[in-house]
Parts: C-alpha cells; sequence; structure tokens
C-alpha cells in the first residue's frame, strides 16, 4: 500500500531508541516515553512544504501528535506541518 499524505501532513516513520538506565537496566517498551524523531516519508501537496522537508529527512515532533497508521506491518504516523518541531542535520 502506497500513502500520500494531503496538504499539510506528512508520513513519518518513527525511530525507535533502545534505552539502557545508568545502571545498564534496559527500560521496557511500557515504561518509555513516546519517541520524538521520525524519518520523513512522504511530504503532502503544500508547496511551502515541499520546499522545507524533503523525504528521508529526521524530524522532531510534538510528543502527543499525530494519527498512528499500519503501512505493510510497520508503524508510522501522518503529522501535521505545526507538529513538525525541527529538521535535525
Amino acid at each position: 500500500m502506497k500513502i500520500k499524505p494531503l496538504d499539510d501532513r506528512v508520513l513519518l516513520e518513527v525511530l525507535e531508541e533502545e534505552e539502557t538506565s545508568a545502571g545498564g537496566i534496559i527500560i521496557p517498551d511500557t515504561a518509555k516515553e513516546r519517541p520524538r524523531v521520525g524519518k520523513i516519508l512522504a511530504v503532502g501537496t503544500d508547496e511551502e512544504l515541499q520546499e522545507l522537508i524533503k523525504e528521508g529527512n529526521q524530524v522532531l515532533f510534538a510528543k502527543y501528535s499525530g494519527d498512528e497508521v499500519k503501512v505493510d506491518g510497520k508503524d508510522m504516523l501522518i503529522i501535521s506541518r505545526g507538529d513538525i518541531l525541527a529538521v535535525v542535520e
């Protein structure tokens, strides 16, 4: 399935990071905060947004933003332009 976001939305893959405590204990998924870094997979139809954000960019996004979708067995997120906080360089 192929997803093309509309207007000022982007499709991104949430990048998971394994967390370990200072004592070396691996923190389970249920105790972790939601990741806030993602890789852009598709950009919506807004021309100004297409100039700012490109496919493949990594971005920081707001903590509880977007709608989760499952594409080909992978969890992805569709978020609005306003939920993108910064591009990671």
